[in-house]
C-alpha cells in the first residue's frame, strides 16, 4: 500500500486502520519508522511527529498481524509513505558576490557569466522552480538596461543597447543586484534571495583595422601580410567575405587573424577593394558583426601617355588674331589622376610645312592648348599644317600628331536667284513628301565649307509646319515639300517667306539682307473628302441576355465638308445588330449568344449624304458577357457502360459532365442526384469533384438487361440550371472482363433472307453497269478505227 502525506503536518495524524483475522490480537510496525510512525494494537497506523521531505522523501514500512504468542498471523504487508513537498525552504545563491567581465561590442544575448542558486524543495514542483531577475543596475545611463539575465539558467548577457553603448572609457565597471525567487515567481508567498554582481567592461579588440595601401605590381614574394584582426578570446575561426564578386579574390586570412594579399595588384584594373573579416565559433555561428577591410592600391608610374586619336584635326580661320586659341590636343595617362605620375607635358617638335616661317604655333606646356604665335594665316599660302607634338610624363614620352586646317572666313551671304517664286495652286489632298517647288541661292565663299553651305528655312506664313525644305549638299538647291496634310478648311492661302543662311556665323561686319530671302504664295483648293470617324475601333460589353432593342454602343463620324452622314453596318452575319442611320447608335435586334460568338465583330460604314457619297469604315467589337443559360450535359455519349452478370458485389462507374457557359476562375461545380426517388433502393450517385461523379449499385440482384438511369445535374450557377441525362448501363455476361452478347436477331438487324435479297439486287445493278460500259467501249473502238484509217493515209503508224 502507498500513502502520500504532506510534510510539516501536525502530530498524531491517522494514516490508515488495518484489520486482520480473529486470531490476531495485535500489530507490529517495522522498517524506516524514524521514530515517527507508530501502530496501535488495534491496527491504527499514524505518525507522531511532523514529516520532513528534505530529511527523507520516502519511508519503506512493513505491517504484521500477531497472535497472543507473538507469532505472525498475516503479513508482513509492505507500506510506502511518500512525503509530499511544501514550500518550506528558500532559494540560496551559491555565492554572496559574483565577479565577471565583458568586452564592449560583444554579441547581444551571448552569455558571458552565470549566477546560480539552489532550493532544497522538490524541483519537480513549483516549490523548487527558480526564476532569476536583475533588479538593479548601477550606473543606469539614460534609464537603459545594458545587461539581461536568462530567468531560468541565470546566464547574464548584454542587451542590444549594451552591445552598442558599453564603453570602458566612460564607465569601466557596473554593479548588478540579481534576485532568485521560487514558486516560479508567480506566488505572493514565494521565497527569494539576492546577490551582487560586479562586472568589468574591457576594451573591444574586434575592431576594423585602418585602411591599407598596397603598391601596385610589387615584385616582393607573395603572399604578403597587409593587416590583421583579432577576436576578444582565443579559439575563433576567421574567414573573409567578398563585398563584390570578383573573378579572382586576391586575399586570404589565416586562423591567427592575419590577412594577406596573394598576388600583384594593378591599380588601372582595380584601384580599391572592400571586403569583410568574419569571426565564428566552432559551430560556425558569428561571434560579432563582420569587420570591413579597405585596401587601396597605390599607383606607380607604369603607363605611358596615349593620344586620344591618331590625328587631332583643328581649324583656324584666315583672319584669326595672334594669341587666339585654336584648339586643344587631348592625351591620356592611365596612372592615378592628380598625381605626379599622370601630369603630362606638351612640346611641338616639328611643323610641316615651314611656310611662310617655322614656329607659327604655340602649345601650352601642361594643358595642350594651341595658339596662333607669329601672324595671321592665309589659305592661299598653305591650306594645311601638320605638327608633331611630344607628350611626356616623368618617365615616358609619346609622339602625337596634329593637323591644322586653314578655313575660309564667312564674309559672303547667300543670294536667291529670284526674290519671288510666284503663286502655286495645290489640292488639299496632295500627298505628304511631294516636292512642290525648287528654290536656289548661291554663296561666293569657298565651296563645300560651312561658309558656303546654305540652309533654307521658312520664317513666315507656315506657323503650323505644313511645309519643309530639304537642301542638296552638292548644289545648295532647296526642295520645298509637303510635311503635314494640307487642310483647305483650316488654311486656304499660305504667304511664305524663305530665308537662306550659312551654318557658319558671318564675320562681324557682314549681315544677312533682303537678297537672302524670297517670297512664295501657295493656294490650297478644296477636295471632297470622305467622312472621318473619331476612332477606328469602337468597343462595348453587354450581357448576352440583354433584351432586344437594347442600345449596345455608339459611333461618331464627321464630314470635313460639313455634309450629313448616314450610318450602316457591314458584316453582321448573324443579324444581331442594327444601327440608327442618323445618330450612329447601335442596338440589338435578336437574341445574343455568347456560346455562339463571344466577341462579335462588325464594320460601321459612314457615308456622306449628297455630294460624291464617299464613305469610310470603322470597326465595332461587341464583347458578350456570359449568363448562365445552358443546362449541364454529359461530356460525351456513354454507350459502353456495363457490369458483368451475375454481379458478385456492388460496383460503380464514373461519368463526367460539362456545360457550354463560360467557366469561372474556380472551375465548374456540378451537383449530381438520381432522377427518380424510386431508384434510390438500387442505385446511388456520389460526387467525386466539380465535374465527375460515380454511379454505384447498392446490391447484386439485377437482371441481365439494359437499365436506363436518369441523373439530374445542377450547375450551381445563377440562376441555377438543371439538366437530366440518361445513362444506359448493361448487365451482361463477360469474357476476359469484356461484355459478351451472343449473336441473335436484334431490332434493326436484317434477317438472312433480307441480306440475300440485298446482295442479289446489288449484283444485278453491277451487271447492268458493266454491260453499258462494255457497249460504250465497243462503239468508241469502231470510231477510233475509222479515224486511224483516215490518219494512215497522211502519216505512217508509230509504235
Amino acid at each position: 500500500m502507498t500513502f502520500s502525506i504532506f510534510e510539516g503536518q501536525g502530530t498524531n495524524q491517522i494514516i490508515f486502520q488495518f484489520k486482520a483475522s480473529p486470531l490476531a490480537v495485535t500489530f507490529k510496525l517495522t522498517g524506516e519508522t524514524d521514530d515517527i510512525f507508530q501502530i496501535q494494537p488495534d491496527g491504527l497506523l499514524y505518525h507522531s511527529k511532523a514529516l520532513d521531505r528534505e530529511t527523507r522523501a520516502v519511508h519503506k514500512l512493513q505491517v504484521s498481524a500477531l497472535d497472543a504468542h507473538g507469532n505472525t498471523v498475516e503479513g508482513p504487508v509492505p507500506i510506502t509513505i511518500e512525503v509530499k513537498d511544501i514550500n518550506d525552504n528558500r532559494p540560496v545563491f551559491l555565492q554572496s558576490k559574483y565577479e565577471g567581465s565583458v568586452r564592449q561590442n560583444s554579441r547581444p544575448g551571448k552569455p558571458f557569466m552565470y549566477v546560480n542558486a539552489t532550493d532544497l524543495d522538490d524541483p519537480a514542483t513549483p516549490n523548487g522552480q527558480l526564476i532569476y531577475k536583475i533588479i538593479m543596475q548601477l550606473p543606469k545611463v539614460n534609464n537603459v538596461m545594458y545587461f539581461q539575465i536568462n530567468n531560468k539558467t541565470g546566464a547574464i548577457s548584454l542587451t542590444l543597447a549594451g552591445s552598442q553603448e558599453l564603453d570602458p572609457l566612460k564607465n569601466p565597471s557596473y554593479k548588478l543586484v540579481a534576485s532568485v525567487e521560487d514558486m516560479g515567481g508567480q506566488n505572493e508567498h514565494s521565497f527569494s534571495d539576492t546577490t551582487s554582481v560586479d562586472i568589468m567592461v574591457k576594451e573591444n579588440i574586434w575592431k576594423a583595422p585602418e585602411p591599407v595601401e598596397i603598391e601596385e605590381n610589387s615584385t616582393n614574394p607573395y603572399p604578403i601580410k597587409i593587416t590583421q584582426v583579432r577576436w576578444n578570446e582565443p579559439g575563433a575561426l576567421y574567414s573573409l567575405v567578398e563585398k563584390e564578386k570578383l573573378s579572382k579574390f586576391p586575399f586570404l586570412i589565416d586562423q591567427e587573424g592575419d590577412i594577406y594579399v596573394t598576388q600583384p595588384l594593378d591599380r588601372e584594373e582595380k584601384d580599391a577593394y572592400v571586403f569583410y573579416a568574419v569571426a565564428t565559433d566552432e559551430h560556425r555561428k558569428p561571434l560579432a558583426f563582420p569587420l570591413q577591410i579597405q585596401v587601396k592600391v597605390k599607383d606607380i608610374n607604369d603607363n605611358p601617355p596615349t593620344c586620344s586619336s591618331t590625328v587631332t584635326v583643328l581649324e583656324v580661320q584666315e583672319n584669326e588674331q595672334i594669341g587666339n586659341s585654336i584648339g586643344t590636343l587631348i592625351a591620356h595617362d592611365m596612372d592615378e589622376e592628380n598625381t605626379i605620375n599622370s601630369v603630362l607635358g606638351y612640346r611641338i617638335v616639328d611643323q610641316t610645312p615651314k611656310v611662310p616661317r617655322d614656329g607659327l604655333f604655340l602649345v601650352q606646356a601642361y594643358s595642350g592648348m594651341f595658339q596662333l604665335a607669329l601672324q595671321s594665316l592665309r589659305k592661299r599660302d598653305t591650306p594645311q599644317y601638320n605638327l608633331t607634338v611630344e607628350v611626356s610624363d616623368k618617365d615616358f614620352k609619346t609622339l602625337c600628331f596634329v593637323q591644322i586646317n586653314i578655313i575660309d572666313i564667312n564674309d559672303q551671304i547667300p543670294i536667291f536667284e529670284k526674290s519671288d517664286y510666284g503663286n502655286l495652286t495645290l489640292p488639299e489632298d496632295t500627298a505628304i513628301g511631294t516636292v512642290i517647288l525648287t528654290i536656289q541661292a548661291t554663296d561666293a565663299d569657298e565651296p563645300y565649307t560651312g561658309s558656303s553651305k546654305i540652309l533654307y528655312r521658312i520664317t513666315q506664313g507656315d506657323s503650323e509646319g505644313h511645309l519643309e525644305i530639304e537642301t542638296d549638299p552638292e548644289t545648295n538647291t532647296g526642295y520645298v515639300k509637303v510635311k503635314k496634310p494640307l487642310d483647305f478648311e483650316a488654311v486656304d492661302v499660305y504667304n511664305i517667306v524663305f530665308q537662306a543662311e550659312n551654318p557658319e556665323p558671318l564675320v562681324l561686319d557682314v549681315q544677312y539682307n533682303a537678297s537672302s530671302s524670297a517670297t512664295f504664295r501657295l493656294i490650297v483648293t478644296d477636295v471632297n473628302e470622305a467622312p472621318q470617324f473619331s476612332q477606328q475601333l469602337y468597343q462595348a460589353r453587354v450581357r448576352e441576355d440583354v433584351a432586344k432593342g437594347t442600345k449596345v454602343g455608339n459611333v461618331t463620324a464627321k464630314d470635313p465638308e460639313g455634309l450629313d452622314i448616314s450610318y450602316s453596318l457591314r458584316g453582321d452575319k448573324r443579324g444581331w445588330l442594327k444601327i440608327d442611320p442618323v445618330t450612329g447608335e447601335i442596338f440589338s435586334v435578336a437574341s445574343l449568344d455568347r456560346e455562339a460568338e463571344s466577341l462579335y465583330r462588325v464594320q460601321v460604314v459612314a457615308t456622306e449624304v449628297g455630294g460624291s457619297s464617299l464613305s469610310s469604315t470603322a470597326r465595332f467589337h461587341l464583347t458578350l458577357m456570359d449568363v448562365n443559360d445552358n443546362p449541364p450535359r454529359l461530356v460525351k455519349e456513354y454507350t459502353g457502360l456495363f457490369f458483368c452478370y451475375p454481379p458478385k458485389a456492388p460496383g460503380s462507374l464514373i461519368f463526367e459532365a460539362t456545360d457550354d457557359d463560360q467557366q469561372s476562375f474556380r472551375g465548374r461545380h456540378f451537383t449530381f442526384s438520381l432522377g427518380r426517388e424510386s431508384l434510390r433502393k438500387d442505385w446511388e450517385v456520389s460526387k467525386i469533384n466539380g465535374t465527375h461523379a460515380r454511379l454505384s449499385t447498392k446490391h447484386t440482384g439485377f437482371e441481365e438487361r439494359v437499365y436506363h438511369i436518369p441523373v439530374r445535374i445542377n450547375d450551381s450557377g445563377w440562376p441555377p440550371l438543371e439538366g437530366t441525362v440518361s445513362l444506359p448501363v448493361t448487365f451482361c455476361k463477360c469474357e476476359e472482363d469484356r461484355c459478351f452478347q451472343p449473336a441473335g436477331h436484334m431490332p434493326g438487324i436484317p434477317t438472312v433472307g433480307m441480306t440475300v435479297g440485298v446482295l442479289l439486287t446489288t449484283f444485278l445493278v453491277i451487271g447492268i453497269i458493266l454491260a453499258v460500259v462494255f457497249f460504250q467501249i465497243k462503239k468508241n473502238k469502231g470510231q477510233h478505227n475509222v479515224e486511224s484509217a483516215q490518219a494512215s493515209e497522211v502519216k505512217p503508224l508509230r509504235n
